[in-house]
């Protein structure tokens, strides 16, 4: 029988009636496998490559048509959907407006293809012949990306080369079919199953590399170098090309963990935050599954970026945010690169989690200065501060955690309902049933649910196995009954 939980918990759920989750069984992964060659030619600030994807029907359902998500197409001086939003635009566009776009050359082993989607942002293959479940299919797709100035997820940066999303990418799956998104500028626009990858990247010699997976072969070419690099079971593949990278490296267990920069008078350190943090949260959570782990300074507009196996760290951080920034996306490791989520839909999912998982490090890291009571007390003062304003604008506050990107107003009431609430929602849930039992439920999710999209009920599962019933803890919280 399940155990009763603490009267704060029980307040919290008056609030909420039992939440419409589904059924709590592992989401296959999608079966891919991607092998991509690229050439980086800065006088052009342009990307040429192609995609060999070899894609298996995983599914109960015939498919006829694959869709990829064409998510550097945001960046076109005419998209509806700009990856920036106003608020981040001037220090985005460091010398003004610049644009770029992705443009697909060929696609072979299809009968056809088009660029469709609300923002040309999405790539239709038709299939010579449909796939029923087991069947395979191997495309080749050409492509030119052209790369905007701007400090962003994809573009020149003024001494890097960001290259996330700079390939066609399967459109993650839903309730048996694609998901098609734009490319919004609140939250992180993506859904991908895991997949193996390939990739061969020829640059200029003078630029050093660093990137997800681990680097297998290079070979320089008169002017030019080839990096060869792998990885698998990972949700996507990014890279950051500098001339100016200076690298200092730490084994922990079996991963290499790399720290690339270019200014940071503090790097000894800062390196040591990713690596204490890493080892915490492996000894928390559970063993991390990749060979390599990079954090890579970098010109970017936001804090930073999570990765599969490397993260982006704005270059424009002072000491206590570049601490905080380091193991909030180190976090996300575990809760997005391992454990997937549909960011989507459910952005709280993976940045809550994150986001308490950094306080669980500094909680038991005192000498960094940020305190459980501070950190917690800091998220409900903001999130109170934007209930009030909000209601004041508007005549009403929409406070539910589970909505869609498209909802969100703006950066702020993103920041306040994918963060700080989902941080004081789990503060909360802690406190009411133990150390114990919250650890333990985090790292049954985990285990469970790792190299898969969660979705929230598997994640309320996890609590419930270890003997606990917070479905209607977690309505209150998601739909935004719960008042703080």
């Amino acid at each position: 029988m399940k155990r009763l939980i603490s009267l704060m918990l029980l307040i919290a759920c008056a609030f909420g009636i039992c939440y419409g989750f589904g059924g709590c069984g592992k989401e296959e992964k999608v079966g891919s496998r991607y092998e991509i060659t690229a050439e980086y030619v800065p006088e052009s600030g342009t990307l040429t490559g192609t995609t060999k994807i070899t894609f298996e029907n995983l599914g109960d359902n015939e498919i006829s048509v694959l869709k990829f998500q064409l998510y550097p197409n945001a960046y076109r001086k005419d998209a509806l959907y700009k990856p920036v939003s106003k608020a981040y635009e001037n220090s985005a566009y460091y010398a003004g407006e610049s644009y770029g776009e992705m443009v697909i050359s060929s696609v072979n082993g299809a009968k056809g293809w088009e660029v469709l989607g609300e923002d040309e942002n999405i790539l239709y293959v038709y299939l010579e012949r449909s796939l029923f479940p087991s069947d395979k299919v191997v495309l080749d797709i050409g492509f030119l990306l052209k790369l905007a100035r701007v400090n962003h997820r994809t573009g020149i940066t003024e001494k890097t080369v960001n290259l996330a999303n700079f390939f066609p990418i399967l459109c993650g799956e839903k309730d048996g079919g694609f998901l098609e998104c734009v490319y919004y500028s609140d939250g992180d626009p993506f859904l991908s199953a895991c997949a193996d990858y390939k990739v061969t990247l020829t640059a200029p010699k003078e630029y050093i590399v660093a990137s997800t997976g681990a680097l297998v072969s290079e070979r320089t070419l008169e002017s030019k170098k080839e990096h060869i690099f792998t990885a698998d079971s990972v949700r996507d593949f990014a890279l950051v090309l500098s001339t100016q990278f200076e690298i200092m490296k730490k084994t922990v267990g079996d991963t290499q963990i790399s720290y690339y920069y270019y200014e940071d008078p503090k790097a000894k350190e800062t390196l040591e935050v990713a690596v204490e943090s890493f080892s915490y949260f492996e000894n928390t959570f559970g063993a991390y599954p990749y060979p390599t782990y990079s954090v890579v300074q970098t010109g970017f507009c936001l804090a930073g970026m999570e990765e599969p196996s490397l993260v982006m760290i704005s270059d424009d951080l002072l000491l206590g945010e570049l601490y905080k920034t380091v193991v909030h996306e180190t976090a996300h490791q575990w809760w997005y690169a391992v454990v997937g989520s549909n960011q989507i839909e459910e952005a709280w999912q993976d940045e809550g989690l994150a986001e308490y998982s950094a306080l669980l490090f500094f909680e038991n890291y005192e000498k960094y200065g940020f305190t459980r009571e501070q950190t917690v007390n800091k998220a409900l003062k903001e999130y109170r501060s934007y209930y009030d304003v909000y209601g004041s604008v508007l005549g009403r506050t929409d406070t539910k955690m589970s909505r869609h990107l498209k909802e969100y107003l703006s950066d702020y009431e993103y920041k306040c309902l994918a963060y700080d609430k989902p941080l004081v929602m789990l503060d909360t849930l802690r406190k009411s049933v133990g150390d114990e039992s919250f650890l333990s439920a985090l790292k049954r999710y985990y285990k469970d649910n790792a190299f898969t999209i969660a979705t929230p009920a598997h994640l309320i599962a996890s609590f419930e196995k270890t003997g606990l019933d917070v479905h209607g803890f977690f309505d209150s919280f998601l739909s935004g009954k719960a008042i703080l």
